[in-house]
């Protein structure tokens, strides 16, 4: 008679029913009328295991890895209803650990598959708005780097990056990798990265329709930065994107502009040389273009001495063979230019 009332071990689905109802306590100003406040924290506690459980779940630990099937469960039943969009607009009202629980179980389902299929991509789509929130919320100085988790395993899903790439919400990225807070910077800066490099054909159309003013933005608000960090980022990320075969002409227009020519000049100048080397990785586009424009042409002659004594100091700090072959290629083009 003893064990015939023991109850039943939890499913991974009914973990994530309870976690959605007790999402329900988590902000004061809307929850249950009347409830004691001891009772409200017990509920969150509750709430804080649970996250703690679905973790466990999608990630496994030191004695056991993870089970296929109870994670497929487990994120059927998380987008059949609206947990994903509680939990993000209870985030806020979570202790510390929750937080972090709750945002590693949200970035662990952009990458679970049911039946072959990324059916968070699917959420998303018909729930694209929540974009809207996390995008902003890099601006929320507490909750940042939680919601730049998020946002940033969301634009994994193709259509969720052109969403993204096609709103207004790209702009704010300019400010955003500009914060003083450094995490915060610094995560945007990754966010931004992956938002322009992940999804090749999104991001070659997003920059042929859009190249006038982003490129004009990215230059003086990224690359002329009084900011080193922001400067040293924004050259790398240049670069990646400009040597993309899927980029090609962007690049072309790119390096025919004499403005850009004059900025890269400038960061070649540079005293660091980490600097000095994405430059030149981008700068060297320029010479090799084979249909340089006349007044690009212009300026490579006109300061033809100047370019090549500051190519000549111009070494990584390691031994580069591959490095010293293309600014030996930069420095033959540049010699044998004519007015």
């Amino acid at each position: 008679m003893k064990g015939l009332f023991k109850s039943k071990p939890r499913t991974p689905p009914d973990i994530v029913r309870q976690t959605n109802d007790l999402l329900a306590y988590a902000d004061r100003s809307v929850s249950i009328p009347d409830l004691r406040e001891s009772k409200r924290q017990e509920k969150l506690s509750e709430l804080s295991k649970n996250l703690r459980e679905l973790k466990l779940i999608l990630y496994g630990n030191s004695d056991a890895e993870p089970v296929a099937e109870a994670c497929a469960q487990l994120t059927q039943e998380f987008f059949k209803g609206d947990t994903l969009r509680r939990l993000i607009n209870s985030l806020q009202y979570l202790n510390l650990e929750a937080r972090k629980d709750a945002t590693q179980v949200v970035a662990n389902l952009q990458r679970q598959q049911v039946n072959s299929r990324l059916i968070a991509s699917d959420y998303l789509e018909s729930n694209i708005d929540l974009m809207d929130f996390l995008v902003d919320g890099f601006e929320n100085t507490d909750m940042a780097l939680h919601y730049g988790t998020m946002f940033r395993e969301c634009i994994r899903h193709q259509i969720v990056a052109k969403y993204v790439l096609d709103s207004q919400h790209v702009k704010k990225f300019f400010y955003y990798i500009q914060l003083p807070n450094f995490d915060i910077a610094a995560d945007a800066a990754a966010t931004f990265k992956e938002l322009l490099t992940r999804h090749k054909s999104t991001v070659a159309e997003f920059l042929t329709k859009n190249e006038d003013w982003f490129f004009a933005d990215y230059n003086s608000k990224l690359l002329e930065s009084s900011n080193y960090i922001t400067r040293r980022q924004a050259i790398k990320l240049l670069g990646d994107i400009l040597l993309d075969r899927s980029n090609s002409v962007v690049m072309t227009k790119y390096v025919s502009s004499m403005d850009n020519l004059r900025i890269l000049m400038n960061l070649l100048r540079e005293s660091s040389k980490t600097i000095q080397i994405d430059a030149f990785h981008v700068f060297k586009l320029f010479v090799a273009n084979q249909r340089k424009p006349s007044d690009i042409i212009n300026i490579l002659v006109a300061n033809k001495n100047k370019l090549l004594r500051l190519l000549a100091d111009v070494k990584p700090d390691k031994e580069d063979e591959s490095f010293e072959a293309d600014k030996a290629q930069v420095v033959r083009e540049i010699v044998s230019l004519k007015p």
